[in-house]
């Protein structure tokens, strides 16, 4: 690499430290680690899911710095982690084998959901579940 400018150097050294970078955000943040596989298709299917995973995870890194919240989405997924949902479970009069389900959303505290609306999202009040083939 006698040949190589100081600029192609440094480019090089910067694209090695992102690279570097992305292997400890899937190993410690994403928690994703070797897995041996003995078909290459499921093989294929890993490397796309942690490939997908880490996307996301730039994505929300991105999203979260466009907001001014800083640039460390663990701190966003802890904090939204807490948001949960339940299915309202009704049965419907006259056919004991049907059922009305609902999915409601719990409303998020105050910290939450200034989160959420610097990010911009709004969660729904509920979710309908959809109806399952053969009901």
């Amino acid at each position: 690499m006698t040949d190589w400018t100081a600029e192609e150097l440094w480019r090089t050294y910067i694209q090695l430290t992102q690279a570097e970078a992305a292997f400890r955000i899937q190993k410690n943040d994403l928690s994703i680690r070797p897995i041996w596989h003995q078909k290459s298709e499921r093989v294929q299917a890993h490397i796309l899911v942690c490939f997908l995973a880490y996307v996301l995870w730039k994505t929300l890194e991105q999203w979260q710095k466009r907001a001014g919240l800083g640039n460390s989405p663990r701190t966003i997924l802890e904090e939204l982690h807490r948001i949960q949902s339940t299915d309202v479970v009704l049965p419907v009069a006259g056919d004991a084998r049907r059922e009305l389900r609902i999915r409601c959303i719990f409303r998020p505290d105050a910290a939450q959901a200034a989160l959420l609306d610097r990010l911009g999202l709004r969660l729904p009040e509920r979710v309908r579940i959809p109806r399952r083939v053969g009901m």
